[in-house]
C-alpha cells in the first residue's frame, strides 16, 4: 500500500455536486482529494434543469460563461388536463432576475460535468482519482482515513483528510459509514424516462415543459437544448419495468407526440422517484451532500440544484475548519440551515406530483397555488435557510442577497469575489473602525444603495454563499454586525477572501 497522504478535504463522488464542491474548495486554496468510482462521465442525459441561484454558484467558480454556451433558457412549465385545458401556469421570467441570471436553464448533464471537471485543472492542490473504488472510511477523531483501489486492479491505496464529504449518490457509502437512516416523505413511484434526439425540428412540441395531468397515465414533456427532448411517463402497477422500456412499448407511449421517423431514442430507463431526507448530515468529520443527503421527485427540477446549494453552503465552512479552528458549531449549522430548505423543495415537488396524478381537480389545485382571482398560477418559491448561524430570523435573513450590476458594468460577485462582504452606508461605516472583511460603500454604488433601500437597512452582511446573515440600521446594531463578521470570518481568511480586498 502506498504511503498515506493528508488532505484538507476528501470528496467521494464526482457528479455535479462533488465537482462543484471541489471547485469551491480549490478556490479557497485547500488540498482536496476527489475519489470517483466511474472512469469517465456518464454520457447520457440525467438532470436537465438548474436555476439562477445555481448559475450564480457556477459564476463564483468562474465557469458560468462556459456553462451558459451549452444551455437553453427555460420559458416555464404548464399543467394541462387530458383535453389540453390549462390547469396551472408556472411562467419563468425571460429577463434576468435579481440573482443576475435567468430564472431557469435547460442543460445536457454530460456537457455540464465536462466543464466542471475541466475547471478542476486550474487548482494544483486538487487531486482527482477516477475509476477508483472507496473500500473503507474511518473517522479517527482528529482526521479521517480512507482506503481505496483502482477498479482496473491496481494496488490498494490510502489517504487521510481532515474532513470527508459524501457526494456519492443515493446508495452513499459515506452515509452507510455514518450509520444514519433516511426519513421517507411518502412519494415512491416508478416512471419511465425517455430521452430522444429529433431528426428534424418539430416546433409543435413547444418550448414550455408540460405536465400532462392524465389520471390514467400522468406524463411530463421537457424541452432540452438543441434537438434533445425528454418524456417522463408513469409506469402502472401492472406493468413491468422491463416490458415498458422495450422500444416498441416506448414508441407506443410516444405516439401522440412522435414517430420513429421523427426521432431516435437516446435513452430509456425506469426510475423510482423517491422523497427522502437523511436524518443526520454530519457525523464527526463525515458529511453528506446532494443525493446522499436527499432525494426528490423531479417535478420542480430541483434535485441537482439542491445538491449545488448544499455544497455552496458547506464549502466555506470547511475552508475555515481546514485552518484548524474549532468549527463544530459552524459545521452543525450546515444541517440546521440546509435540511429545512431541502425539505421545502421536496414537499412542494410532492404536492406538484399529487396535482399531476389527480388531474388537478378540487383540493389538489387548492393545495398548490390557488390565486385570489380563482386561477391557478405558481410562482417560483424561495425557501429560507434554517436558522443556523443567524442570531435573528425573518425578512431577508436566510435568503440570497441580490446581485446588481455595478457602475463599472461588473456584477457584484465578480467584484467582491468568493468572500464574505459587508455592504453599508457611509454614515454607519464612520461609526466603527475599519472592518476586517471586504467592505463595499453603498454611496459609491447606486445599485447597492437601491438594494439596501429595498431591504430597509443601512448595512447587510452577506456570507460567501451569497445568503444574508445579518442586517443593521443603527450604530449599535451595526457595531454588533461588525463584531459578528470579525468573529466568524476574519481570524483565518481564505486566500480567495484576502485576494479580493484590494478590488473594492
Amino acid at each position: 500500500m502506498a504511503d498515506q497522504q493528508m488532505h484538507d478535504v476528501a470528496v467521494v463522488g464526482l457528479g455535479p455536486t462533488g465537482a462543484t464542491l471541489a471547485n469551491l474548495l480549490g478556490l479557497c486554496g485547500l488540498s482536496v482529494l476527489v475519489l470517483e468510482r466511474e472512469t469517465g462521465i456518464y454520457d447520457l442525459p440525467r438532470a436537465v434543469q438548474f436555476d439562477d441561484e445555481v448559475m450564480r454558484v457556477f459564476q463564483t467558480i468562474g465557469l458560468a460563461q462556459d456553462i451558459k454556451t451549452t444551455t437553453r433558457v427555460n420559458v416555464g412549465m404548464r399543467f394541462v388536463d387530458p383535453d389540453g385545458k390549462l390547469l396551472l401556469d408556472w411562467p419563468r421570467p425571460t429577463e434576468v432576475t435579481p440573482q443576475g441570471w435567468h430564472a431557469s436553464y435547460r442543460f445536457h448533464q454530460p456537457d455540464l460535468e465536462r466543464t466542471l471537471r475541466k475547471g478542476l485543472d486550474r487548482f494544483a492542490r486538487v487531486e482527482v482519482k477516477t475509476g477508483t473504488e472507496v473500500l473503507a472510511i474511518k473517522d479517527r477523531g482528529s482526521h479521517v482515513d480512507l482506503e481505496f483501489e483502482p477498479k482496473d486492479g491496481g494496488d490498494k491505496q490510502a489517504a487521510s483528510a481532515r474532513y470527508v464529504v459524501g457526494c456519492d449518490g443515493a446508495r452513499s457509502l459515506v452515509r452507510t459509514t455514518m450509520g444514519c437512516g433516511m426519513e421517507d416523505l411518502g412519494f415512491n413511484e416508478r416512471w419511465l424516462v425517455v430521452d430522444v434526439i429529433l431528426k428534424h425540428p418539430k416546433p409543435e412540441l413547444g418550448d414550455h415543459s408540460v405536465q400532462f395531468c392524465d389520471p390514467h397515465r400522468p406524463s411530463t414533456y421537457c424541452r432540452s437544448p438543441g434537438m434533445r427532448r425528454r418524456w417522463e411517463i408513469t409506469v402502472l402497477d401492472n406493468e413491468t419495468s422491463e416490458d415498458i422500456s422495450k422500444p416498441e412499448s416506448v414508441w407506443h407511449l410516444l405516439r401522440k407526440w412522435l414517430t420513429p421517423d421523427e426521432a431516435e431514442i437516446e435513452r430509456r430507463a425506469v426510475y423510482t422517484f423517491h422523497s427522502t431526507l437523511a436524518r443526520n448530515w454530519r457525523a464527526g468529520r463525515l458529511l453528506l451532500a446532494g443525493d446522499a443527503a436527499h432525494q426528490t421527485p423531479p417535478f420542480m427540477g430541483q434535485g441537482m440544484c439542491t445538491g449545488i446549494r448544499d455544497v455552496s453552503n458547506l464549502a466555506w465552512k470547511l475552508a475555515i475548519g481546514a485552518k484548524g479552528r474549532d468549527v463544530a458549531a459552524l459545521l452543525d449549522s450546515y444541517q440546521q440551515e440546509r435540511m429545512p430548505h431541502a425539505r421545502s423543495y421536496i414537499e412542494t415537488a410532492i404536492r406538484l406530483g399529487g396535482l399531476i396524478n389527480t388531474m388537478g381537480t378540487g383540493t389538489a389545485l387548492d393545495a398548490v397555488f390557488r390565486q385570489p382571482d380563482g386561477s391557478a398560477r405558481m410562482e417560483s418559491i424561495a425557501p429560507r435557510l434554517g436558522q443556523g448561524l443567524a442570531t435573528v430570523t425573518g425578512g431577508p435573513i436566510g435568503r440570497p442577497f441580490a446581485q446588481p450590476r455595478l457602475s463599472d458594468g461588473r456584477l457584484l460577485d465578480d467584484v467582491t469575489g468568493y468572500a464574505p462582504v459587508l455592504l453599508a452606508r457611509d454614515a454607519l461605516l464612520d461609526t466603527v473602525e475599519k472592518p476586517a472583511i471586504t467592505t463595499l460603500k453603498a454611496q459609491a454604488e447606486p445599485a447597492v444603495a437601491a438594494c439596501l433601500e429595498e431591504l430597509g437597512a443601512g448595512a447587510v452582511l452577506v456570507r460567501p454563499d451569497r445568503y444574508v446573515l445579518a442586517l443593521a440600521d443603527t450604530p449599535q446594531t451595526f457595531s454588533a454586525l461588525v463584531s459578528q463578521a470579525d468573529s466568524l470570518f476574519a481570524a483565518d481568511p481564505m486566500p480567495a477572501w484576502a485576494n479580493c480586498r484590494h478590488r473594492v
